[in-house]
């Protein structure tokens, strides 16, 4: 069989041309989502999938999405959602913008629920519901506040992995901490 010997400027040429096609190929299959919110934290899904916060420092995040027709919600739960259906184009990125409308502050007296994950974008859900990201009550002076009672906290990573899910109880003034 007769071997094929390349020097090495030609195969930095060759790699860079099949880099080239696969980050050309990638930009055609994939479409860009951007949101701009206010509060700009509030969770991000497509299709029913979390995929983050909107943005983070104020700065909205950019979110790969699969391109052609998607339902966008807004979540966050001192807030009404907010929905939106957009065209994705394979390429291109689209960006939404919405205000969301706040919901009556709710009395106390309060717990607090603190969460850890490594992945600080991890959907964090009270009783199914979702109310934000691991990293939004991850340390000291940051929580949820909660009225007491018994809770079902799950934490789904959105890099992939396992979701945590644990029964609290909440009491008045006290802090419970769930996560990996």
């Amino acid at each position: 069989m007769p071997s094929i010997r390349f020097n090495r400027p030609a195969l930095l040429a060759m790699s860079a041309l099949f880099a080239c096609g696969a980050l050309s190929a990638q930009s055609q299959s994939t479409a860009y989502l951007k949101v701009k919110a206010n509060p700009g934290r509030v969770g991000v899904f497509v299709d029913g999938k979390y995929v983050g916060p909107a943005a983070n420092f104020k700065i909205a995040r950019k979110y790969a999405v699969p391109p052609g027709k998607h339902e966008i919600k807004l979540i966050d739960p001192r807030y009404e959602e907010g929905t939106a259906s957009v065209e994705l184009t394979a390429g291109k990125t689209t960006t939404i913008s919405q205000t969301l409308k706040p919901l009556p502050t709710p009395k106390g007296p309060f717990g607090t629920l603190r969460t850890r994950s490594a992945d600080k974008f991890a959907a964090v859900y009270i009783n199914d519901k979702f109310y934000g990201h691991a990293d939004e009550f991850s340390n000291s002076s940051q929580g949820l506040l909660l009225p007491p009672g018994e809770y079902t906290v799950r934490i789904e990573p959105v890099s992939g992995g396992s979701a945590v899910a644990k029964k609290v109880q909440i009491e008045a003034g006290k802090t419970v901490l769930v996560g990996d």
